[in-house]
């Protein structure tokens, strides 16, 4: 989950999905991404996020879509990338049920413990996107790890 789901959250349903499906688990585990602002709805994900992407094997091709508050009946997890976007969903949490699905993206990371949110690249360099992919390889990782141990 982003701002407006053409960046972070794109690049990590494609590592996710690519995660699942090398696994052989793309029966069992429903990925998809979602964003908070309207602004970018039916697009797709940033052209420097995809060219990224590509370089590491990805396909980020996924259409940028809003976050409704039924996405908590139909997801586990609920995963923000940064603390703001974080605050907005906890505002958006109907229950403590849905207050517990959600778990910053970075509680996942396994390489990378300096790093407490996945930071937005859009503003920045060609750097801040290849730092965007490295941490949500390792957050995607370490994701699919946790799910697997508590199966």
């Amino acid at each position: 989950m982003c701002l407006g789901n053409i960046c972070r959250s794109p690049a990590a349903e494609g590592i996710m999905k690519h995660i699942v499906e090398t696994n052989g688990m793309s029966h069992a585990i429903e990925v998809d991404s979602a964003g908070l602002g309207p602004w970018h709805v039916g697009e797709l994900p940033d052209k420097r996020m995809r060219a990224h992407g590509q370089r590491h094997g990805y396909d980020f091709n996924s259409r940028a879509r809003l976050f409704h508050p039924d996405d908590f009946d139909r997801f586990d997890l609920i995963i923000p990338m940064d603390d703001e976007n974080a605050s907005t969903l906890r505002s958006m949490a109907r229950s403590p049920y849905d207050l517990k699905k959600i778990v910053l993206m970075a509680t996942f990371l396994r390489h990378h413990p300096m790093h407490h949110t996945v930071p937005d690249p859009y503003y920045g360099t060609d750097h801040s996107f290849e730092l965007v992919i490295q941490l949500l390889e390792d957050a995607c990782q370490g994701l699919y790890q946790d799910m697997m141990e508590k199966r």
